[in-house]
């Protein structure tokens, strides 16, 4: 979830001001945008005033030769109005479309730069809220708000300083309903930026109940809490109709009052004008002219609450976006790079806390050297830190103490992508993507051949794939929950070999294999990692006999380093721990049978 406080409201005009730049690749756009406008507003003061010519000169006076010519002008001028307002919209659209889509793609990008520690603390729906409904609320402001926002000030500015030349007792009424409307207007500002604040947050909060739902739809249905999870939800929905309504009814308050005024106002102006004309201060064509100069400024005014609440939505919005934007990333990027990289990694006095619990540390003083092409097995009990320990080496999460470095170089000095195609991980609970098996396989190595993509399928044993509808092509749906968990762990077991990395970290990958599957997918293993430094979490001994040698994770640090039958012999926390993790303790506790 987000860090900020659901009640403060955000910096609204200094963030929309800091998203600027996205709106100047599109200046000349907005200028032609801008002088369409503005000429706009020229001819909806023009029209009346030829009306005003033409009442009170051939009209009045009887003659029947300059009207066609008046009127073919008023005709003109409304063709002319018409086709600026079509110039102006096709103009927007493209600019603000633009922009909305120039700000998706730098979101998702900065998303994608932003670590662990920063995804762990934040809600998915929070951040697709944000992608997607706060996007089309700046959106919707910049093609709509903002424009009509200057536009409709400019108009009742000039519009008002016309009618007080045209008759200035009349002027002055008009002019007189701009003070309670700011008024107003200031007051309606202050709160509804709060509860549009709270609206966004909760819808955030709805998206990520509806996506958890979906996600965890299996242990839902598994567990029949479908009813509880569903109330869940209908409590978070009602909870946001409640703040929606809240929202609602402070806007209707404040644009019911913005309807009332201008058409008050015309009455007025109506009675007092009817008055001069009788008493000749008028003539009949300014009071029409006047009149139809005041109904102009009716919509202008009407809509200001409109104008005014997408203000505060996207300035609220563009706040969101910018707690991402302003996020800085805790895991930068290095310069160096391993000119012929072999593979040596090595953890120095390593120590690891979160940066929430820096006085519990996960792992202390951890001390291990890999030698190229050497495989250890990870071996310690749950929650003992091995997950942590494997996401240390690509950089998932940065040390806070010691030193990791492959080839004598720190990993923090190397390039992130360089890092990242040097280290290939494989998790206990692989993330499989919602599109095709092959293009799941080639994310780490897109220019993989099919004779490589076919060997890493066979080291997996993921051969499964084949015999898909559509084989390597068919799409295993979001999450690969159209596959079975081993079969996901197969799967993202192959695109880490495919990758072909000078190190190898498996997270515990072979958890969800059965004991056969299990035993074919070692012996195509040993093939892969002898060409490879090899980081292997094991459980079993299995597992544990990939490995030249073993390391013995306790309590955040490694007690033990050595060989399989020496630490079964000589470790009794070894040999309890796989005693209680295996599935056959016997053939495990059992040195000689480990070595048949």
């Amino acid at each position: 979830m987000s860090t900020i406080s659901r009640t403060d409201p955000p910096a609204g005009v200094h963030s929309l001001w800091r998203l600027r730049g996205y709106l100047r690749p599109h200046a000349l756009s907005l200028t032609v945008m801008a002088a369409a406008s503005v000429a706009g507003v020229g001819l909806t003061i023009a029209i009346p005033l030829v009306t005003k010519a033409l009442i009170d000169g051939p009209i009045t006076d009887r003659e029947i030769g300059p009207v066609l010519p008046l009127g073919l002008l008023a005709l003109g001028l409304g063709i002319l109005e018409a086709v600026l307002i079509f110039i102006r919209r096709w103009v927007q659209s493209n600019a603000v479309l633009g922009l909305e889509t120039a700000m998706r793609h730098d979101l998702y990008e900065r998303l994608q730069q932003l670590p662990m520690s920063f995804h762990t603390k934040w809600q998915s729906g929070q951040l697709l809220s944000r992608a997607t409904t706060d996007l089309s609320a700046i959106r919707r402001f910049s093609g709509f708000g903002l424009l009509f926002l200057v536009i409709n000030i400019l108009q009742v500015t000039v519009v008002t300083g016309v009618l007080l030349h045209m008759y200035w007792p009349l002027g002055l009424v008009v002019a007189a309903t701009a003070a309670p409307i700011v008024w107003l207007s200031m007051r309606f500002e202050k709160a509804y930026v709060v509860v549009s604040r709270r609206v966004q947050d909760e819808q955030g909060d709805l998206a990520t109940r509806a996506e958890e739902g979906a996600v965890g739809i299996r242990v839902i249905k598994s567990f029949g809490r479908s009813a509880h999870v569903s109330e869940q939800y209908d409590a978070a929905a009602r909870q946001l109709h409640a703040t929606s309504m809240d929202k609602v009814r402070l806007s209707a308050r404040f644009w019911t009052f913005l309807e009332v005024i201008p058409n008050l106002a015309v009455v007025v102006v109506l009675l007092l004008g009817a008055i001069g004309v009788g008493h000749g201060r008028l003539t009949p064509g300014e009071l029409v002219a006047f009149i139809t100069l005041m109904l102009s400024l009716v919509w202008p005014v009407s809509s200001l609450g409109v104008i005014l609440a997408m203000a505060q939505e996207a300035m609220t919005s563009a706040a969101r976006i910018l707690e991402i934007f302003d996020t800085e990333p805790d895991i930068v990027s290095g310069t160096t790079e391993v000119a012929e990289p072999r593979g040596h990694l090595r953890f120095e006095h390593v120590d690891f806390a979160f940066p929430d619990a820096p006085d519990e540390p996960v792992l202390r003083d951890v001390n291990l050297d890999l030698a190229p092409g050497e495989t250890v097995a990870l071996v310690g009990a749950t929650g003992s830190g091995k997950t942590i320990l494997t996401g240390l080496v690509p950089r998932l999460y940065d040390v806070t103490g010691g030193r990791i470095t492959i080839d004598g170089v720190d990993v923090r000095d190397l390039p992130l992508p360089h890092l990242r195609q040097l280290v290939a991980t494989a998790f206990e609970e692989p993330t499989l993507f919602s599109m095709s098996a092959r293009e799941n396989l080639t994310l780490g190595r897109a220019d993989a051949g099919e004779d490589e993509i076919a060997s890493a399928l066979d080291v997996a044993q993921a051969g499964f794939v084949h015999d898909l509808p559509w084989g390597l092509d068919t799409r295993v749906g979001e999450q690969g929950m159209a596959l079975s968990g081993g079969q996901r762990q197969r799967l993202a077991l192959a695109r880490a070999v495919l990758a072909r990395p000078r190190v190898l970290v498996l997270d515990d990958t072979l958890s969800a294999l059965d004991v056969h599957t299990e035993r074919l997918v070692e012996e195509a293993l040993r093939r892969v990692l002898a060409d490879t430094t090899g980081l292997v979490v094991a459980h079993r001994a299995s597992t544990v006999l990939l490995a030249d040698r073993v390391a013995l994770l306790q309590d955040g640090t490694i007690t033990h380093v050595g060989d399989h039958r020496v630490l079964l012999e000589t470790v009794p926390e070894y040999r309890e721990l796989l005693s209680a993790e295996s599935l056959d303790p016997e053939l495990e506790l059992d040195p000689e049978a480990v070595e048949a």
